[in-house]
Parts: structure tokens; sequence; C-alpha cells
């Protein structure tokens, strides 16, 4: 679609297609190492793991009771066996269970031979050495099987998957000590432009703080990488070159930001272009349109755009599903779901554009959205209030209060 703010008369590739292109560029890397389970939280699995053991390991009790045989017990009125041990968690009770007796076993502990289900404790009256269990009482039940919930041998986790802590826990009641994971990627980064001050710095006329690398290292903030910050760099054009050759020898990425746009002093397109391959140059998004992604040797690069929400935006849209990719992690689509928007909101037709939000639910428990403030490219404060994207489609002319908008919530971005 043609953007109407820009005098260029060649369509801009849409987000689709740029993921599509991303996707299609992109190989994952393949060497692995392994890791203790304790240190692998994050990291992509490089081969499916199963279970040397069944889950449980034995049969065990779900509940505080009395283990029984329903064998010879007529459940349709009360009855009472004889109380033969105790089954504790960790110490088991170590004889077959006989017609007529039951045993006290708690939560966890293995169920006895010869017995077939569990009574709560609640259920019971106790006299001395004598249990009595009421009519209607039902058999067959509160009894975990071994390998109910994965069998020996059954898959735990699988190829490409990024370990969660339930993952973790799973890996480790299997007995797995170490997991086979995908080496780190190592992503270097810096931000461009004279107008920029480090930290630490006065301000002086014309110039603002670097706040773009500050963020990109949060977005970054991940187990599958290793960071290499290299600062701050002016618009100066064989500064900038030879800075990209260096890094380009010794990363699998190179994030930049600013520098990526059509003024005089914006070199990185240019460079991009003398010393590697660009494969797309400006998208229809908003904000974020001038965004450079390519290669130098066999360093995959991104050049974001400078405003500080237009980084944010094109970071989390493009960069990050190619951070995946790249990782050897499963592919994730965002999550999207539908709200009514409680905020007019004001949009031109030609790109598609991600504002921030605030979602929420009614007292009905529907979800609804309002803008989280000023939507222009350089207001990261309404970023930091915003807790979603709306997200409204190339052709869309705006919307009026009450219309339904699709939601994109920031916690499943990354």
């Amino acid at each position: 679609m043609i953007d109407p703010c820009s005098l260029q008369t060649k369509p801009l590739l849409s987000v689709d297609e740029a993921l599509a292109k991303i996707k299609t560029a992109i190989q994952p890397i393949m060497a692995s190492e392994r890791v203790a389970l304790k240190n692998a939280l994050g990291r992509v699995l490089s081969e499916d793991i199963h279970s040397p053991i069944n889950i449980p390991y034995d049969r065990n009790s779900a509940m505080d009771g009395y283990a029984l045989s329903s064998v010879d017990i007529d459940f349709h009125q009360p009855f009472t066996l004889t109380l033969a041990g105790t089954s504790f968690a960790g110490k088991p009770y170590q004889n077959t269970l006989q017609t007529g007796h039951c045993v006290r076993i708690f939560t966890g502990a293995v169920v006895p031979d010869g017995a077939d289900s569990v009574i709560m404790q609640e259920q019971v009256e106790l006299d001395d050495a004598y249990i009595t269990f009421p009519a209607a009482c039902k058999a067959s039940q509160n009894i975990r099987e071994a390998g109910e919930d994965i069998q020996k041998n059954g898959l735990l986790c699988a190829d490409k998957k990024k370990l969660t802590a339930a993952d973790l826990g799973l890996l480790a009641a299997a007995g797995i000590v170490d997991v086979p994971v995908r080496r780190k990627l190592t992503i270097a980064f810096f931000s461009t432009g004279d107008e920029l001050t480090s930290l630490g710095h006065p301000l002086t006329p014309g110039k603002i703080y670097d706040s773009n690398r500050y963020t990109l290292a949060g977005l970054l903030n991940d187990p599958c990488h290793n960071l290499v910050d290299l600062g701050l760099i002016p618009d100066d054009k064989g500064l900038l070159e030879e800075n990209l050759k260096q890094a380009a020898e010794n990363n699998d990425l190179i994030i930049t930001t600013g520098g990526a746009s059509v003024g005089d002093a914006d070199y990185i397109h240019e460079i991009l272009a003398k010393i590697g391959e660009v494969n797309f140059w400006k998208v229809a998004i908003k904000p974020g349109k001038p965004l450079a992604f390519g290669k130098i040797g066999a360093c995959y690069f991104f050049g974001l755009p400078g405003n500080p929400v237009s980084t944010m935006v094109t970071f989390q849209q493009l960069v990050a599903p190619a951070l995946r990719q790249l990782s050897g992690a499963a592919e994730v689509k965002p999550l999207r779901f539908l709200a009514t928007c409680t905020t007019p909101l004001k949009k031109m037709p030609g790109r598609q554009e991600f504002l921030r939000g605030i979602f929420s639910q009614d007292h009905d428990r529907a979800f609804v959205v309002a803008s989280a403030g000023r939507q222009g490219a350089d207001s990261l404060s309404s970023m930091s209030r915003a807790n979603c994207y709306i997200v409204l489609p190339a052709e869309s002319k705006g919307v009026t209060a009450g219309e339904k908008v699709w939601v994109e919530p920031f916690c499943v971005l990354i």
C-alpha cells in the first residue's frame, strides 16, 4: 500500500511481507552445548528429551486417607476394616494388603500392593484399630498410576522448546541432570546520531540523552543472548562503516538505532549496501517506517529508526521473531484478541499502526482498551503507561469509541 505521508510512489513492504522475507533469509544456528538443568531456564533445546522413568515413578495417593482393596466390599452400605499400618510419603508400607484390612496413607505415598482405592480421611470414623467407611464410597479413586503423567521413554520436551520454569520442573522430575541447548547468540548493538549525549554528561542545546541503547539492552535481555554494547557512534560515515565491519566479524547479529532514514546524515542504508547486502528498507509500519534489514558477511543486520517508540515497535514486531528463529526456537505467533475501544483513534490509511493502549476488563469482565495517551514516535511516557498495542490495519481510517479493535498485550511479545 502507498503511504500518503511519503513522496514515494512505490508501495511499501507490509509488516507480513517483511516478516516473510526475514523468515526466508535467516538460518537458525545449529551449534549446541550441554548445560546444567539449573542454568537452562530460557534456553532453546537442540533435541527431543525423553523420560528415563515413569512419572509418577510409583502408584501413589492423591490425598490423605485410607488405602484398601475394593474386592468383596459392598460399597452400597457401611463397612469396617482393620488398620494394618501406615504408608508415609517417602516411607512406604512394606507388606501386601490383606483382605479386610486398610492402610493409613498420606498424599504422595506409595499405594500398597493389593490396594486399588483411597478413601479420603474426612469420610471415615476411627475406633482404635478399626476404620468405618460410610455407604456410597467410591472404589478405584484417588490413586495416581505409575506413568500416568509421562510414561518411561515418553517425550518430556521437544526440540526447539524454549525452556520455562515448568519445563525445568518436569525435567527434574524425570531425573534429568543436564540438557542439550543451542549456543547463545552474540548480538552487538549501538546508537547513532550527533544529537545524542551519553548519560552522565550535561545536555547542551540541540542534544538529547541516548535512551535507545538502554531500551535495546532491556529488550535483548534473554538467556539465549550474549550482548555486546558498542556504545554511541556519531554520524560519521567512515567511523560507522569501520564499526559495522568489525562488529560483523565477531557477532551473529548487529542492531543499530538511528541513521536509517533519508536525512543527509543518515548513512546506515548506504553503508549496508556498500559492505553487505540490503534485503529490504522501509516497511509500512507506524511508528517505524525507516527500517533496514540485511547482512554483512555472515552477520545479520537490523537498522532500526531513531525515535524511541519506533525502536521498540520495530524491535518487537520484526526483530524479536527474527531472534527466535535465529536462536533455533519454535515460531510463536503474537497473541491478539478483540476488545472494545473506549477512546476515538485517529489514523491515515497506508501503514499498519501500533498504538499504545491500556487494556482491562469492565464490570461484565469484557475486554476494553483505551489510548495510553500521546502517540508520537518520541513519546516514551505513553509507552511506559501502556500494557498493549492497539493494532490497526493499513487500510483503517481511524476508530470511533465503541468499535472493536485488535489488542496485542506486551507480556507475550518477546
